[in-house]
């Protein structure tokens, strides 16, 4: 049984969900499933359907970036497209702070503040996307355009 203080950001992720009018389809496993490899192994499904949620430091600012458990994201390619400085990976303190949320179990929804999102078009190729639901051992279910719009990212090419 999960604590209330480790089920609140799960929480937050389904509240998010049913807040854009979407269904509340989070799944909780016995086992942690914080790698794509893991996640599509318990899903069953395609490594690439899994959307990661991956937090970068652009110069203390967060940025989400959205990419399939497939892709290894290109931010020298995400920061020249962006027209940003150096694009690098958060410290896992930065992560909890801007999405309340532990690496591995970051959800692209349900942070306490918006984030500046980016949308790997990749993902497109899928018709449905698993992405994580706030902790290690959840996940939900959602098509590529409605994540799109319930987290008003920025589509682009990401690797």
């Amino acid at each position: 049984m999960q604590s209330v203080e480790a089920a609140a950001p799960v929480a937050n992720v389904k509240n998010a969900l049913t807040a854009a009018g979407l269904q509340d389809t989070v799944r909780t496993f016995d086992t942690k499933v914080p790698t794509a490899a893991a996640a599509a192994k318990a899903l069953g499904c395609d490594v690439a359907a899994i959307t990661n949620s991956l937090i970068f430091d652009v110069g203390g600012t967060p940025l989400l970036i959205l990419a399939s458990g497939a892709a290894k994201v290109d931010t020298k390619l995400v920061a020249a497209q962006l027209g940003t400085g150096k694009i690098r990976r958060a410290a896992s303190t930065f992560v909890l702070q801007h999405t309340g949320q532990e690496v591995g179990g970051v959800a692209p929804i349900g942070h306490p503040a918006k984030i500046r999102t980016l949308l790997d078009n990749s993902l497109k190729a899928h018709k449905l996307l698993w992405a994580g639901a706030g902790d290690h051992n959840s996940m939900f279910n959602i098509t590529y355009e409605d994540l799109l719009r319930i987290t008003d990212a920025e589509e682009l090419t990401v690797r």
